[in-house]
């Protein structure tokens, strides 16, 4: 029965998203003539800090890594949260903290009264922590939306993030973003700088999200020898890596858009993330 419980409730999921990507209310152009990519990274394990941030940092690019603070010091068997002091410290190099809720529940099942009661309680949370700005995109929790909290995200957030293995191009839904994610397998990982290439070729707005960076990484990571697969890629010279705020403006007409920092569910290895942001953009932005 758990078994047969968790298979509709990830079909649930699965329609709500279609649903919305389908019949979005206010869709808009992601006008561009520069190819964007931007890094994200959702609940931020301590490895997305110390090594995902800094790696990007070492090629002039930041980040939207989306917090949830409910989250927050909790030890795992194979990973460890992020802290209040490590919000504060991203926000201080330049990178972008977004809203991942607080409880890191299923917003469906929060209801519209929990839903803005728990977006309020991850704002008080950020602002204890040191982060200055309040968080103006949002990535959903376990890639799950649902149409009745769409008013709710829209009053607060420029942006919302799900997932959709797509690019960003022309008409698109700024509450329901698509990305693409970064894990395991092997062969998933390595085809990363495919979309680069993809994305330099035909300009949108490509969305990396991920958790951890870690030379063990969990399922939802990648390895070291990821990085030979991606370093190669030479048209990532030609994009612009920016986070997702800064992205977002593109939605609005502009020439060149960069919208908010976005974060993901999953993770990788330092020298694959290396690689990826070595074949992304040299010519960056420090705001998406």
């Amino acid at each position: 029965m758990p078994d047969l419980l968790q298979t509709v409730d990830g079909l649930v999921d699965r329609v709500a998203n279609r649903l919305i990507w389908r019949f979005a209310a206010k869709p808009r152009d992601v006008v561009t003539d520069v190819p964007l990519v931007s890094f994200t990274f959702d609940d931020v394990p301590d490895t997305a800090l110390h090594n995902g941030a800094a790696i990007l940092e070492r090629h002039g690019a930041r980040g939207t890594f989306y917090i949830a603070g409910g989250l927050a010091d909790r030890v795992e068997v194979d990973r460890t949260l992020i802290s209040a002091e490590g919000c504060a410290d991203l926000a201080d190099r330049g990178h972008e903290v977004g809203c991942h809720t607080f409880s890191h529940s299923k917003i469906r099942r929060l209801g519209a009264a929990g839903l803005a009661r728990d977006l309020d309680r991850n704002a008080d949370y950020l602002k204890r922590s040191g982060v200055g700005s309040v968080a103006t995109n949002f990535a959903f929790p376990y890639n799950a939306a649902w149409p009745l909290s769409r008013r709710e995200l829209g009053r607060r957030y420029r942006t919302c993030r799900a997932a959709g293995e797509s690019i960003n191009r022309t008409t698109v839904d700024p509450l329901m973003l698509k990305a693409v994610e970064i894990r395991q397998p092997e062969a998933d990982a390595r085809a990363l700088s495919g979309w680069i290439d993809d994305v330099v070729a035909r300009p949108g707005w490509l969305v990396f999200f991920t958790h951890d960076i870690a030379a063990r990484p969990t399922p939802y990571g990648c390895t070291p020898e990821t990085s030979n697969a991606s370093s190669n890629t030479r048209s990532g010279r030609d994009a612009w890596s920016c986070p997702s705020s800064g992205c977002s403006t593109g939605l609005a007409g502009r020439r060149a858009p960069c919208l908010a920092n976005e974060t993901a569910t999953t993770g990788c290895s330092p020298s694959t993330t290396t690689s990826i942001a070595a074949a992304a953009p040299k010519r960056f932005s420090s705001t998406i």
